[in-house]
């Protein structure tokens, strides 16, 4: 392997989860020793994995094993920031939640990519907002309960402008059957790891239908509750998806609060350490579906939608130019934990909200 130094790397890729580790460092066309040792700050805990993707220096860095969620995300970032004062954005490739819709028909291992939508910057903190209280009780007459009212507050920071160009030529190159297939291709990379393969099952069941068992299986789940879908044409198995990304520290298994969000907010992917980036540094959020987040959620399809991610995250960085990316402001001291990231409250339980009608569809009344 190639010697580097800290100073080439321009492209920062962050992991959470040890499948989406391997298949991100499968993508490197070249892999590199690690720079100077000295040169990481004293203060920085990753180990990092250092190579080139089409003439970009791509640092890969992981969460540490068992911690997850945006301030564990932030804290990597922040260090890697500090270790590799050149870099210009960060890419956070890994697994998520789809939800599917009549308008998008996404399915486990597609690829959801965090794109603005209307007045939402491609990710959305739908944990993160202010809980208030309204007293005299829920007749106002001082009987019963008081209200508590959730309403999700802040904006995150879109994409950066260099990666979001790269899109509409990779939308066309995609739906292009006539082009070769080169998310594929990528895939392709791993086929020596059976682990990784695309599993032969993809089951939606209906939003209100629970998971029957204890264990993980669907054995005991009845097959008149799963969703009807018609078999995709062509013969590409993964399809890209951009819109809203939803991120929070809490993991969706949801299906009614996911489609509440999927109307409310266009929500078609859910996943847990965006949030803590996207206003500290420039960044692009890449999921492959793993579940539909919901009650049946199990860890089948987590190695092989790490493996979509990782491929399409190696496909933007074959589009986009080099230089373009040089050209970007360094993150170097710009990086910062905010903090509303700590300790921001979850939403109130599903089971006992309702809407506040006047308003809007941000928040939401609670009887407790």
């Amino acid at each position: 392997m190639a010697e580097s130094v800290i100073e080439n790397y321009t492209v920062g890729w962050i992991c959470a989860l040890q499948e989406e580790y391997e298949a991100a460092c499968r993508m490197l066309d070249d892999e590199f020793e690690p720079p100077d040792k000295l040169n990481i700050d004293i203060k920085d805990d990753n180990i990092y994995e250092y190579g080139m993707i089409n003439g970009h220096y791509v640092v890969i860095g992981c969460l540490p094993s068992g911690r997850s969620g945006v301030v564990s995300a932030a804290i990597v970032a922040k260090d890697m920031a500090r270790s590799f004062p050149n870099l210009r954005f960060a890419l956070m490739v890994g697994i998520g939640g789809g939800a599917p819709t009549l308008e998008r028909d996404v399915r486990l291992g597609d690829v959801v990519v965090s794109q603005p939508e209307g007045d939402l910057g491609g990710v959305v903190q739908f944990d993160l907002g202010k809980r208030f209280q309204i007293g005299g009780g829920i007749r106002g007459n001082g009987e019963g309960a008081d209200e508590v009212l959730f309403k999700r507050t802040g904006q995150l920071n879109s994409p950066p402008a260099v990666l979001l160009g790269a899109m509409p030529r990779l939308l066309r190159l995609h739906r292009d059957t006539r082009k070769p297939d080169k998310l594929a291709e990528h895939i392709k990379l791993m086929d020596d790891m059976p682990s990784f393969r695309r599993p032969d099952w993809d089951v939606l069941y209906k939003t209100h239908y629970l998971h029957q068992s204890a264990g993980k299986t669907c054995q005991n789940c009845q097959k008149d509750q799963i969703v009807q879908r018609q078999p995709r044409p062509g013969n590409r198995e993964v399809m890209i998806h951009y819109g809203t990304i939803a991120s929070s520290n809490m993991l969706m298994e949801n299906a009614v609060e996911r489609d509440r969000y999927a109307k409310e907010l266009g929500v078609i992917c859910f996943e847990m350490e965006a949030a803590g980036l996207m206003n500290n540094l420039p960044c692009l959020v890449i999921r492959g579906i793993c579940s539909y987040s919901d009650s049946h959620k199990n860890d089948e399809w987590n190695n092989y939608a790490a493996l979509t991610a990782a491929a399409y995250a190696k496909e933007l960085l074959s589009t986009v130019r080099h230089a373009k990316v040089k050209e970007m402001p360094s993150w170097a001291g710009k990086f910062q934990i905010s903090k509303q990231m700590v300790g921001a409250p979850p939403l109130p339980p599903p089971s006992n909200i309702q809407r506040f009608a006047e308003g809007g569809p941000s928040i939401y009344q609670v009887y407790t």
